[in-house]
C-alpha cells in the first residue's frame, strides 16, 4: 500500500525536477546570447564569480570545483587560460605545501564586477516579467531549502 501511495509523490518529484531543469536550460540558453558573455565565456565568468565570493579571496581548486558543474581537469585547464589572461593568480597553499590555491587578480575582480553589474540587469529584464517579487522570494526559499537538504544527506 505504501508503494502505491508514493507513486504520485514520485511522479510529482520527477515532474517538478524536470520543470526546474528545463527552466534552467531555457534561461542559460538566453543568457549565453547576452552581450556581456562576448568578453568572457559564461563558464569562465562563473569561475570569476565564485572566486569573488571566497571569504579569504583564495580557494583550492577542488573547493572551487564543488560550486561548478565542470570536471576537475576542465577546471584546471580553464584556470590556466584565465591565468594567462591575467584574471586569476595561483600560489602554493599556505596550510598544505602540496596544494595550489587560486584567487582573482585586480583585473579579474574588475572584469567580474563589470560583467556582473550588466548581467544582473539583463537577468532581471529577462525574468522579472514572469514572477512577482514575492514569488521570487518564494522560489529562492524553495531552492535554498532543496540545496540545504542535499547537504544534510
Amino acid at each position: 500500500m505504501a508503494d502505491e501511495e508514493s507513486q504520485p509523490q514520485i511522479r510529482t518529484t520527477s515532474e517538478s525536477w524536470e520543470s526546474l531543469f528545463r527552466t534552467q536550460v531555457a534561461v542559460m540558453r538566453r543568457m549565453q546570447q547576452l552581450p556581456e558573455f562576448k568578453k568572457l565565456a559564461m563558464r569562465e565568468y562563473d569561475v570569476l564569480f565564485n572566486l569573488s565570493h571566497c571569504p579569504t579571496g583564495w580557494t583550492r581548486l577542488n573547493e572551487l570545483n564543488e560550486a561548478l558543474l565542470i570536471s576537475q581537469p576542465s577546471l584546471s585547464r580553464m584556470v590556466e587560460r584565465l591565468e594567462a589572461k591575467g584574471l586569476v593568480q595561483r600560489r602554493t597553499a599556505e596550510r598544505d605545501q602540496r596544494g595550489i590555491e587560486i584567487a582573482l587578480t585586480e583585473e579579474g575582480r574588475a572584469l567580474q564586477q563589470e560583467i556582473g553589474r550588466v548581467h544582473v540587469r539583463h537577468l532581471h529584464e529577462m525574468l522579472a516579467p514572469a514572477l512577482s517579487e514575492e514569488e521570487f522570494k518564494q522560489l529562492q526559499f524553495l531552492t535554498d531549502k532543496l540545496r540545504t537538504g542535499l547537504k544534510d544527506r
